[in-house]
């Protein structure tokens, strides 16, 4: 089952303190209601009921989808990992994809690929050759497009056109790219096995792509 805890927290609009939830573990098939809380977000969120203010809470989490045989284990990086226990999971759930992320933007992205029924290593390599374009088109603005964290947004349309979004100039903007770009991804990781992702809880990112094409 999902595991809920407390955290104490102080609010940032009041400085009020309190007992926010926070769950040690996500299961998706045992606690439905949850996946869609992490895919809006609003899982970290927590709203001060002495002022109203909305604040933002990350926390170490392990979200489960047994149905798709899917892990994803949310470690923020000032945190200590027990390496030995990740170990130990990883090598109990051989037939899993383990994925491992820092933040919580990130477990909401992760989320959203794999129920979209995509690939994350293929989607970070097409984020990867959409800034290399966009970058090429608009070389005065090439510096914020190679820094900015471009992200998964949906997939939609009768030719299942893929929307990453991405800050720009104090607002976020949006980019589409078409499905064969990211059916060419999907082949150039088949092509070249070392791409893909190893054993255990791996992280796939742009640094991971940066890896191979940096």
């Amino acid at each position: 089952m999902s595991l809920s805890l407390n955290a104490r927290l102080k609010c940032s609009g009041c400085g009020k303190t309190a007992d926010v939830p926070a769950y040690g573990s996500i299961n998706v098939k045992l606690n439905p209601e949850l996946r869609e809380s992490v895919k809006n977000g609003s899982i970290f969120l927590w709203e001060c009921p002495e002022c109203g203010s909305r604040n933002f809470v990350q926390y170490s989490t392990l979200y489960h989808d047994p149905d798709a045989s899917l892990m994803i284990w949310l470690l923020p990086e000032n945190e200590n990992v027990d390496t030995d226990s990740l170990g130990a999971l990883s090598e109990k759930l051989s037939e899993y994809t383990l994925r491992r992320v820092s933040d919580a933007g990130s477990l909401i992205e992760k989320v959203n690929i794999f129920d979209a029924g995509l690939d994350d290593a293929a989607i970070e390599l097409c984020k990867f050759i959409t800034k290399s374009e966009l970058s090429e088109k608009y070389p005065d603005k090439k510096e914020m497009i190679e820094s900015a964290p471009f992200k998964f947004y949906m997939i939609d349309g009768a030719d299942n056109e893929i929307t990453l979004s991405f800050p720009m100039d104090g607002s976020m903007q949006a980019v589409k790219i078409g499905f064969n770009v990211y059916e060419d991804c999907c082949g150039i990781i088949n092509r070249n096995p070392q791409m893909k992702p190893g054993k255990g809880f791996a992280t796939v990112d742009q640094d991971w792509v940066a890896e191979y094409l940096g």
